[in-house]
């Protein structure tokens, strides 16, 4: 046994590593904690292999301090915390209520008008918090509560509110997003650009599907009428800061005016400064203050685990091994695509979102890039029809979107268990019958951005 494990190959190293480190995750391990032991028992067995027990341990040691606080520091990661600072303090400043009544007012008329209002309000949280669970736990407070006052089937009102809190994962600033650019070392700017008109059609899909199902099924959703143009216009200043603060982001992305970074500090000093205005107290500021510690220090604790893992793989060439196997099928690229996203739709059912693309990225990114054609590659030469470039970008929206779907997949679908655990009185269960329609959705929005990547390239090509 001994006389295997130090004449072991790395490669072999990593496959057995791997193994058990997905053993964990079935197990229930968290990803944060099954990542970093199996990474760095995989560096020390490496090590050891070559110089020795005590030496390679200590290699390791040093190793698996350093890789997390180096990446930790970097000014990318700075984002995830503004972004989700700014959802929560949106909340606490009562923009949420004024989103979902301009919404209402304004295309309450239609059937289902009331989900459609959900839909288009969801959307536009999202483009100031970067957080899916947040963008449900706030919604399914205020826009369920509406929609059952009005008759609204309760499955179907849970529903749109935790299909709609996926949008969060797309429509910038996303922190998923953020989290992608840094592990395939992309630009955190351009993702998010990318991330805008997609998310924008997956908001417009979702609304469609809700008039479609009031239409087919007259109980489900009553419109909402009455509402006069004078009052509809009255509501919209109440939007504008939200407004306000995609304009910041905006300009100083994609006008090269900041950095993200700045863009998500000053965003969050602007809602800030709102929230104070009508009167947020401490207790509210503390409120918004730890749940946006809560969430990032659970997701750093993440990243740092992966990273552990990641710099494993890189010793074990395991990625390579792997985008070589991949480049080697001998079937239509797309074919291979559509299987990696099926995995995904699997792994997606037993492991959070952001766990999920930490722990798959480093391995399936370099596949996909070598299945394409490699990192030179032309759009004309290449085998989805992009760049190598243009590639990453793509695959890292369509990846995403895999992991909105996957939020309202039982039978971990964590926005479901959100919306769930805000309103005691529709079951976990009632939540997810309600989110199944949305899955469909979403499988039609993955095939658009697949078969037109023009929709993700788009804007970040104006850049």
């Amino acid at each position: 046994m001994i006389e295997f494990m130090t004449s072991a190959e790395p490669l072999e190293i990593g496959v057995m590593v791997s193994a058990v480190m997905l053993v964990l995750v079935l197990l229930g391990v968290r990803v944060a904690f099954a990542t970093a032991g199996a990474g760095f028992l995989g560096l020390v067995w490496i090590f050891s292999a070559k110089m020795g027990f005590e030496k390679g341990f200590m290699v390791a040691v040093k190793m698996a301090g350093t890789v997390p606080h180096s990446k930790a520091t970097s000014l990318s990661l700075s984002l995830i915390p503004t972004f989700i600072l700014i959802g929560y303090l949106a909340y606490h400043a009562g923009l949420t209520k004024s989103l979902f009544e301009a919404a209402k007012r304004w295309v309450g008329w239609l059937p289902g008008g009331l989900g459609v209002a959900t839909v288009f309000s969801t959307a536009g949280f999202a483009a100031v918090s970067g957080a899916s669970v947040a963008t449900s736990a706030v919604f399914a407070r205020i826009a369920i509560p509406e929609m059952l006052k009005l008759g609204y089937d309760k499955r179907f009102a849970a529903g749109v509110v935790a299909a709609g809190g996926t949008l969060a994962s797309l429509i910038p600033p996303s922190a998923i997003l953020v989290i992608y650019a840094i592990i395939v070392e992309q630009d955190v700017g351009t993702l998010l650009m990318a991330g805008f008109i997609p998310g924008v059609v997956s908001a417009l899909i979702y609304a469609g599907l809700v008039v479609f199902l009031a239409v087919w099924k007259k109980d489900l959703g009553p419109p909402v009428k009455g509402f006069s143009w004078k009052q509809r216009f009255e509501a919209i200043p109440g939007t504008l800061p939200i407004f306000f603060v995609v304009f910041i982001i905006m300009i100083c992305i994609y006008g090269g005016v900041g950095t993200p970074t700045e863009a998500g500090a000053l965003g969050a000093l602007v809602i800030l400064a709102m929230a104070l205005y009508k009167g947020m107290r401490w207790p509210s500021l503390k409120g918004a203050l730890m749940e946006s510690a809560k969430l990032t220090v659970m997701i750093f604790t993440i990243i740092w685990g992966v990273l552990i893992y990641v710099r494993f793989l890189g010793f074990a060439d395991l990625p390579n091994a792997f985008s070589a196997w991949i480049a080697g099928i001998d079937q239509n690229p797309f074919i291979t695509l559509l299987f990696i996203l099926m995995a995904y739709a699997v792994l997606g059912m037993f492991m959070d979102a952001i766990g999920m693309l930490l722990l798959t990225l480093p391995v399936v990114y370099p596949a996909i890039i070598a299945l394409n054609g490699g990192d030179m590659v032309t759009a004309a030469d290449s085998a989805f029809g992009v760049s190598a470039a243009g590639c990453a970008i793509w695959f890292g929206i369509i990846v995403v979107k895999m992991a909105e779907l996957c939020l309202i997949t039982p039978p971990i679908g964590l926005n479901c268990f959100v919306v769930a655990g805000v309103r005691k009185d529709i079951s976990v269960q009632d939540v997810f019958r309600g989110a199944t329609p949305f899955f469909v959705a979403d499988v039609i929005t993955i095939a658009v951005l697949i078969m037109f990547p023009s929709i993700v390239l788009w804007l970040p090509s104006l850049i």
